[in-house]
């Protein structure tokens, strides 16, 4: 699977970004101590568009979850590392970023309304079944998302399909009759559920604190900021807010001026992800930041000291270690129980089934079985076992094999030969557009 996937990445990339709305929810991963909104310049320039380390980030934070879902569960750092993705994260933004040059030679655009309706369908904005604008905000928050950068980034993607949507592909009749035959593979098999709850794990501080000894730098404090701000009153207009920021950065404030001092974080933050954001990018060189307004109330804030993130020590980074470690061994103790028992295991016989067939599999939920199915189907191996996510891998053991009379999947062989064409248009694209690279390593 990994030599495959290493052979044909090129055109594994192409399908995710094409596939791939901005999203939130899945989990942030990254390198080093970037984060989301280290905008420190441009990482490269493709046209007249700037790719941010900011998105550079963003872009490695989903292309990395996008692979270990491909992989199971079972994709680390390592496998990032061999695979390239950082540098895989940094053509991904340049291709999108042709694109994006394509569109604006066209005076293509995504209005208002469209954005509108693209957030308004996204799932993990729902609230009993509804777009909830609470949910969204949240759910941005605990992302270390602005609502301004998360719909700039959708509006992009959304001007990618409008170009892509121009450039259709169409299939033929010899080829949606191989795809068919492909899906019409029936398997009648055994199969058993394997869970993490199964498994106990030492978690004393002998196993704990080597573990913890050995990756310090993943469990970090906070980086914060030491501030002066100034509270105004209810009644302060902007443009007396303003003159108090000029005294204030003259030293000439008025003694009945009161400001405040405090620390805040993203955990400790008394005002919004948006204010926090402009105090961040603020330097002691440059520390006032102009007032913003928060639920009617102007801020007016002076930057005294960033506070650079530092090791958390063993007992206040227990709680993580402890988290980690638990899943970390109970993967681990479960592949070794799948690798141990798959080529002897005696489980639940099915009939013939499909990929549609995920109701026929009683032991798994609906949505495991589907994501079971789907993973069976692309195996060699009469024996073996897959790893569908949250805590179980299935044994499986396939008894017999058909063929069934399928419909045509024409739409799904029209997205293979999509992405492929998509290929030969951003070979295109590159010697249309100068793409300058200003990132050491990649």
């Amino acid at each position: 699977m990994i030599t495959w996937m290493q052979r044909h990445k090129k055109y594994l990339i192409i399908t995710i970004w094409i596939s791939t709305i901005a999203f939130v929810g899945a989990g942030f991963v990254g390198w080093g101590q970037y984060s989301y909104g280290d905008k420190a310049g441009a990482v490269a320039k493709v046209g007249e568009i700037e790719v941010s380390m900011g998105d550079l980030q963003k872009a490695y934070s989903r292309l990395y979850n996008q692979y270990n879902k491909m992989f199971q569960g079972n994709f680390d750092e390592e496998k990032a590392k061999s695979f390239g993705l950082q540098k895989q994260a940094l053509q991904q933004l340049i291709d999108q970023s042709l694109i994006l040059n394509l569109a604006s030679d066209y005076d293509l655009s995504v209005n208002d309304e469209e954005l509108l309706d693209e957030i308004k369908s996204q799932e993990f904005f729902f609230k009993d079944g509804v777009f909830s604008k609470e949910v969204y905000k949240t759910m941005l928050s605990r992302n270390n998302l602005t609502m301004k950068d998360y719909e700039k980034d959708v509006k992009k993607q959304l001007l990618i399909q409008k170009v892509l949507i121009l450039l259709p592909v169409k299939t033929n009749e010899n080829e949606n009759k191989i795809l068919s035959t492909i899906l019409s593979i029936a398997d009648k098999i055994d199969y058993k559920v394997l869970s993490d709850e199964q498994i106990s794990i030492d978690t004393s501080d002998k196993m704990l604190k080597p573990y913890w000894e050995g990756m310090k730098q993943n469990f970090m404090n906070e980086v914060s900021y030491d501030i002066n701000y100034i509270k105004h009153d209810a009644n302060t207009s902007k443009k007396d807010a303003l003159r108090t920021y000029i005294d204030f950065k003259k030293s000439k404030l008025s003694t009945e001026v009161k400001t405040t001092k405090t620390t805040i974080s993203k955990t400790t933050n008394p005002f919004d992800a948006d204010t926090l954001e402009k105090i961040s990018n603020l330097t002691l060189a440059a520390p006032f930041m102009k007032p913003v307004e928060i639920d009617g109330i102007f801020y007016t804030v002076e930057l005294v000291k960033v506070n650079q993130a530092t090791p958390k020590s063993y007992e206040d980074a227990k709680e993580e270690v402890k988290s980690l470690y638990v899943q970390e061994q109970k993967r681990m103790k479960l592949q070794e129980l799948a690798n141990n028992s798959y080529a002897t295991f005696k489980g639940t016989t099915t009939k013939f089934v499909t990929q549609a067939d995920a109701l026929e599999l009683t032991k798994l939920h609906p949505d495991e079985a589907k994501d079971f199915l789907s993973k069976l189907f692309t195996k060699q191996e009469k024996r073996g076992f897959v790893d569908i996510g949250n805590g179980k891998i299935v044994l499986y053991n396939i008894l017999e094999q058909k063929m069934l009379n399928k419909s045509q999947q024409s739409d799904t062989l029209a997205k293979l030969k999509s992405s492929m064409f998509s290929e030969g248009l951003i070979n295109n694209l590159q010697s249309k557009y100068k793409t300058e690279i200003f990132i050491e390593g990649l």
